[in-house]
């Protein structure tokens, strides 16, 4: 998913992508404990994708007015 779409995504949305991914990530982990991962490069793609949710989550609280 990329940037420009994460931010046209309603806050629930955004909340509902980043628990999938983490979820998603929590799963990918525990198949290479056993060693049953067949895309390793999925870990990368996972954590970007985390950390693109999260950076435009973390903009929108900045851009918020404060209460």
């Amino acid at each position: 998913m990329l940037s420009k779409e994460i931010r046209e995504l309603p806050p629930v949305e955004l909340d509902r992508k980043l628990r999938e991914q983490h979820d998603e990530l929590c799963g990918l982990r525990l198949k290479q404990s056993s060693g049953q991962v067949e895309n390793s490069a999925r870990f990368k793609q996972l954590r970007k994708a985390i950390a693109r949710l999260e950076t435009v989550k973390r903009q929108r609280e900045l851009a918020a007015p404060a209460k």
